[in-house]
This record gives C-alpha cells, structure tokens and sequence, in this order.
C-alpha cells in the first residue's frame, strides 16, 4: 500500500517561499518517479515537477522552471519542493503522486497505464497572497 502524506503548505506573500514535503510510508521511493501536481478551482490539473529516483533525473513546469527546485532525502524517503518566488497564480492545492519506475510523470495520460499506476497523497493548500 503506497502512502504519499504532504506537509508544509500554508499562506504567503508574493515574492516569498515555502517548501513542501513528501513523505512515503509502506515502500521505498527508490524506484518511483515522485512528482508534484497542483489543481486550483475551474482549472485543471498541472504537473509542476517530478524527480526520478532511480537516477535523480528532475523535470520541471515552465511555470515553475527557475523558481522551484525538487530534491530528495533518501535517508527520510522525503521528497520536497522547494518553491521560491511565490506568485499569486502559484496558489492551488498541491499533490504528491508515486509512479513505480517512472521517469517524467509531469503529464500522467503519456505515462504507459495511465492513472490507474498513480498514487496520491491528500493535498495540501498553498495560498500566496498580499
């Protein structure tokens, strides 16, 4: 049973940071491709960044790309995001999602099984605002 739980959400002012947590319980995220979803409301779902495990290979949005990093902590089986230079577009509810033996997860209908191999966390609210 795979079990993605995220932490360290919250509000913040543009211009600001926050990190993200992804803890994994129930297996070892070194062979899962980790990636980071977010979805606020009337818009779809946008894949932010995913990391490779296998290789620490890491994928980003252009949205995001240059102001979010992705990292891992093998030692903690964590993976975090570290989004820097908040906006307030960047408000949404983020997701962590686990891909066995993925590689960039950032679009889930290209992955080989689609959705039905995704496993997801809760969400957890990001709010970037004056």
């Amino acid at each position: 049973q795979v079990q993605l739980v995220e932490s360290g959400g919250g509000s913040v002012q543009p211009g600001g940071s926050l990190r993200l947590s992804c803890a994994a319980s129930e297996f070892t995220m070194d062979y899962y491709a980790i990636g980071w979803f977010r979805q606020s409301p009337g818009k779809e779902r946008e894949g932010v960044s995913c990391i490779n495990n296998s290789n620490a290979k890491t994928y980003y949005a252009d949205s995001v790309s240059g102001r979010f990093i992705i990292s891992r902590d093998k030692t903690k089986n964590t993976v975090y995001l570290q989004m820097n230079s908040l906006r307030p577009e960047d408000t949404a509810v983020y997701y962590c999602a686990a891909v066995p033996f993925g590689d960039n997860i950032l679009r889930i209908e290209k992955i080989p099984g689609g959705s039905k191999v995704v496993s997801w966390g809760q969400g957890i609210q990001v709010t970037v605002a004056s």
